[in-house]
């Protein structure tokens, strides 16, 4: 029997979540990626995959350069099974987004994620998803100095130890923020998107949009806040910040007592 998608030539999306797949699935599954070349989005998600399938699917990642999404999220995989994924994003240049949540990783888990990412100058990881591990100040300042070289980067994770009986920290609506830089300098909003729209489709791809942000000298946002800000943008998850409702909008007009002091 050939393996799940090594023949497939034209299906770009697969769901194989809650199908009961343990290690050999997981083998099986593996060795059809590692020659699928349209496979984009994969979700194996409540499976049973295990470490043992986490190696293989590192394996097959080394080689595939096509798989952009990967859903392993409740797949009983620790610490162990996330090193021998890592193996494989440590070199593969095309996936994006890593979705892991429920899985019994710990912070050490997240560590290794976090440094594969850092040891792959080819990268181009815009998210993943550990939202159920409690991380640590160490793990931050590893995420700040991995996010200085992919400033794209979101890792979603479940909130930080020892922090979690302090007053959560305010920070400012970030979209205040850049309100009021642009009141100050008398720009439009339309035209601080229109900035970032390489190609003027008036959509910009969500982590093209993060990267910008986080360029950004004169609107300082940290991480949360951008986060806060995409969730705002792009409230649906479809991968873009969509602005051309701004193309519709009339500019403010000045108020009537106004009009009539000018000379």
């Amino acid at each position: 029997m050939d393996a799940p998608g090594a023949n497939n030539e034209t299906l770009e999306f697969l769901n194989l979540s809650w199908n009961h797949l343990r290690m050999k699935g997981a083998v099986a599954v593996s060795a059809g990626l590692r020659v699928n070349g349209t496979l984009k989005i994969l979700d194996l998600s409540w499976n049973g995959f295990g470490n043992e399938g986490a190696l293989a699917l590192g394996e097959a990642l080394k080689v595939n350069n096509v798989l952009v999404q990967l859903d392993i999220s409740t797949n009983h995989i620790n610490n162990e099974g996330a090193e021998k994924l890592c193996k494989g994003l440590e070199v593969n240049g095309n996936l994006r987004i890593l979705k892991m949540s429920n899985n019994p990783l710990t912070v050490e888990g997240a560590i290794l994620l976090i440094t594969s990412i850092r040891k792959n100058p080819k990268s181009r990881m815009e998210e993943i998803n550990i939202s159920n591990v409690l991380v640590n100040e160490n793990f931050l300042n590893l995420l700040d100095a991995v996010c200085q070289g992919h400033r794209e980067l979101d890792v979603i994770y479940g909130g930080v130890g020892g922090y979690i009986s302090k007053k959560p920290e305010q920070r400012s609506d970030p979209m205040k923020l850049i309100q009021n830089y642009l009141n100050e300098r008398k720009l439009r909003l339309l035209d601080f998107f229109r900035s970032m729209d390489k190609d003027g489709s008036m959509k910009i791809p969500v982590a093209e949009f993060r990267k910008a942000m986080m360029q950004q000298s004169s609107i300082l946002l940290d991480r949360a806040q951008i986060r806060e800000l995409v969730q705002k943008l792009d409230g649906n998850r479809t991968g873009v910040v969509d602005y051309s409702y701004l193309k519709e909008q009339k500019p403010a007009q000045k108020p009537k007592e106004e009009e009539e002091e000018e000379p």
